[in-house]
């Protein structure tokens, strides 16, 4: 199970978001998040 989730691609956008000042990756429930508390424009989803 573990090697299936770490083989996921993360999408382009997901990974510009995360580099955003404040940006946070969480993973809950499978699905993957990009939110920012000092800028709730930047956020995104996979999953």
């Amino acid at each position: 199970m573990t090697s299936i989730m770490a083989a996921r691609k993360v999408r382009e956008s997901l990974r510009s978001l995360k580099d955003k000042p404040g940006s946070q990756v969480v993973r809950p429930h499978g699905k993957t998040y990009v939110i920012n508390k000092q800028n709730p424009w930047f956020k995104g989803r996979q999953g």
